[in-house]
């Protein structure tokens, strides 16, 4: 066995409702995929989905606080529904796509909207507004085979319990099986990737000591504090 320079990381896991940890490979993140969302940022709703990412290690499990990051000064919130791959695929065909999901969280894709709209505006990545330490906030994992597969129920999300986001999964442009079957083109899933699949509109800022919770209908919930 080869002698590593310094300790490998531990593997980054989500607690799964019924037992055990899933171990999160990479995490695929889908822009823009509710209309009204899309009309709040000035965009085109006919666009097909597009993709950026967030490492592993951005997740924060458990209900745990997540610092306020820095080089920021307009942190935002956005409800998503996260499915966990659980069967490798490439080019998955739509009617086969839900086959290759485990199970679904709650998630916040947290972003820093300031450098998101300096990098859009320069024609730049995204990676510093949306792949940040502590970015990725998500709730325990509930298997499909005791929940099904969701395609409608409320997401909702609140602020020191006061109701800033509402959506219904019924109204994503892109479903899950789709989603799954156009990403599957570009790459490789695998067991242990998530998907982020995009958040209704209401998105918005935060500040330290603000508390978040979301909650989408038959799925589960999650919530964090920003310290």
């Amino acid at each position: 066995m080869a002698d590593f320079l310094f300790e490998p990381y531990a593997p980054v896991s989500i607690p799964i409702a019924r037992g055990g940890l899933f171990a999160v490979r990479r995490i695929y993140c889908v822009g823009r995929n509710y209309a009204e969302h899309i009309r709040e940022m000035g965009n085109d709703e006919r666009d097909p989905p597009f993709f950026f990412s967030k490492p592993a290690d951005a997740v924060v499990i458990g209900g745990r606080d997540m610092p306020y990051p820095p080089q920021t000064s307009d942190l935002h919130h956005e409800i998503e529904l996260v499915v966990a791959i659980g069967k490798d695929g490439s080019d998955i065909a739509v009617g086969e796509a839900l086959e290759h999901v485990y199970g679904y969280a709650v998630g916040l894709d947290m972003t820093r909207r300031d450098l998101q709209g300096a990098a859009k505006k320069a024609g730049r990545p995204w990676d510093m507004a949306k792949g940040f330490d502590h970015s990725a906030p998500i709730g325990t994992i509930e298997p499909a085979e005791s929940i099904g597969h969701p395609s409608a129920g409320a997401i909702t999300l609140s602020v020191n319990g006061v109701e800033r986001q509402r959506g219904d999964l019924g109204e994503q442009i892109w479903s899950v099986a789709e989603t799954i079957a156009y990403l599957s083109q570009f790459v490789t899933l695998r067991a242990g990737d998530l998907i982020m699949t995009g958040t209704p509109a209401g998105v918005g800022a935060v500040v330290r000591g603000d508390v978040l919770d979301g909650r989408i209908e038959g799925v589960g919930t999650v919530r964090t504090k920003i310290i």
